[in-house]
């Protein structure tokens, strides 16, 4: 009997993934543990096992295919000792799903119009009146002959009104067929334009923008500037679908604190000597995340998520720790940090570094996490405001440390420094307890020998 592979969940929040290589071709004989194919999904890309042994009778999804949903049949193997011949292949796999295409723009209709008439008469407010005058003054703005828009850029459309040429007939040479300002001036010294008509009404020349949604628009190039485009990756999607949400929908307030690093450095350099012979060295950011570890289990209220009608507290510690990667960044986790001296914390945070960098991360690496940390300060960025990753409630945004002047017992000396912000998910967490977090965690970091202990 034929056995189908469907495309996989690679992770708890895959629904559909890229499927990039097949590592196998038509015919070839497979084992159960042999890699198959490469899946990218929107955290890393994955290797796929054969779980059955046969041969490769057909192969549905192309390599370098995107958006295939999760549970599509991918290949079909004739099972060991059936005829190949004998295997019934789908006639067509199911075509992945597709984005939702947004919604085509209304065409100027005179039932529209009548409609629009309708509803400004049975209005009662002013308000009310003026937003439905200028949606059927949007609709109006918009007819043209064949119920579409013309295609040109601004300066397009007022070289033509200004030379009182029909836009519409002049050829297009930019992206997508946009009229641009040379088609334009082509046009002129050729001799090829159409005349506008002249008992056109003004507002007909100049006609008044449309309302314009400002989620995912996609705008055309500048006439003038070359450019390349380039699709987005499933990482970049999810990125760019998961903290459009956050920055929408979940309330950011932030916080920030300043912290002295003087006992924390010589505390790391005095460790790292001692840790010479054993292959472990202790980064700033170790001591970080020790640090905001303990600083939670002292704040428990600040390790919690929202969740509409309860929350969650949660009494273990899982840091999430934002790695930058080509194409984006991910968030693998160390689970248990509160658990963890500075060295296992340095072991684990520098092994999973390498396994992001190197796309090699599995989804029981970056899945959950309670609590997020994003550094920045290596790279010289002396302060900044994360956004939540969410369902988590809150984030700590580090900054450089550097040497700045500081007052001690009411003489100015000179400290290294290094601001700390956190961004709260007000839902979740209460400026005191963000205050309190802030606390805890300076504390830490200032006395750095607490963390021993």
């Amino acid at each position: 009997m034929a056995i189908e592979i469907f495309m996989p969940a690679l992770s708890p929040t895959m629904e559909e993934g890229t499927l990039a290589t097949w590592l196998v071709k038509e015919g070839d004989t497979v084992t159960s543990g042999d890699i198959i194919a490469e899946i990218e999904t929107d955290k890393a890309t994955m290797e796929v096992e054969s779980i059955d042994d046969g041969t490769v009778v057909k192969i549905l999804v192309d390599a370098g295919t995107d958006g295939v949903p999760v549970g599509q049949i991918i290949a079909i193997l004739a099972e060991e000792g059936e005829d190949i011949a004998d295997v019934s292949v789908p006639a067509s796999s199911p075509a992945p799903a597709k984005a939702p295409e947004p919604a085509p723009e209304p065409s100027a209709t005179e039932p529209e119009n009548t409609e629009a008439r309708a509803k400004i008469a049975q209005s009662d407010t002013p308000d009310t009146m003026l937003s439905l005058l200028t949606a059927l003054k949007a609709v109006q703005s918009d007819e043209s002959d064949d119920g579409g828009r013309v295609k040109a850029s601004p300066l397009a459309k007022r070289i033509a009104a200004n030379e009182g040429i029909d836009i519409a007939s002049v050829a297009g040479s930019g992206p997508h067929g946009r009229i641009v300002k040379r088609d334009v001036e082509a046009a002129l010294k050729g001799g090829t334009a159409t005349q506008a008509a002249a008992a056109a009404p003004a507002a007909q020349t100049a006609p008044a923008p449309a309302p314009v949604s400002t989620s995912a628009v996609a705008y055309p190039p500048h006439d003038d500037i070359p450019f390349r485009e380039e699709r987005l990756s499933n990482m970049r999607k999810t990125i760019a679908k998961r903290l459009t949400e956050s920055k929408t929908t979940v309330p950011h307030f932030y916080l920030t604190i300043e912290c002295e690093l003087d006992k924390l450095l010589a505390q790391r350099k005095e460790l790292n000597n001692k840790l010479a012979d054993s292959g472990v060295k202790i980064s700033v950011n170790d001591f970080i995340v020790r640090a905001t570890a303990l600083a939670l289990k002292k704040v428990p209220a600040a390790n919690v998520q929202y969740a509409v009608d309860k929350m969650y507290w949660y009494e273990r510690v899982d840091i999430s720790m934002a790695v930058a990667i080509d194409g984006g960044l991910v968030t693998p986790v160390v689970r248990g940090a509160d658990l963890m001296g500075l060295a296992d914390i340095a072991k684990t945070t520098k092994e999973l570094a390498t396994k992001a960098r190197d796309g090699k991360l599995m989804p029981e690496d970056y899945a959950g996490g309670t609590f997020s940390i994003s550094n920045l300060g290596m790279m010289g960025i002396k302060e900044f405001s994360a956004v939540i990753n969410p369902p988590q409630g809150a984030i700590l945004a580090i900054g450089a440390g550097e040497q700045r002047p500081v007052v001690k017992d009411g003489a100015l000396a000179v400290a290294t420094m290094m601001n700390c912000t956190i961004s709260c998910d007000h839902r979740a967490v209460d400026g005191a307890v963000g205050a309190e977090f802030l606390a805890a965690f300076k504390g830490y970091i200032e006395d750095p020998i607490t963390m021993l202990l």
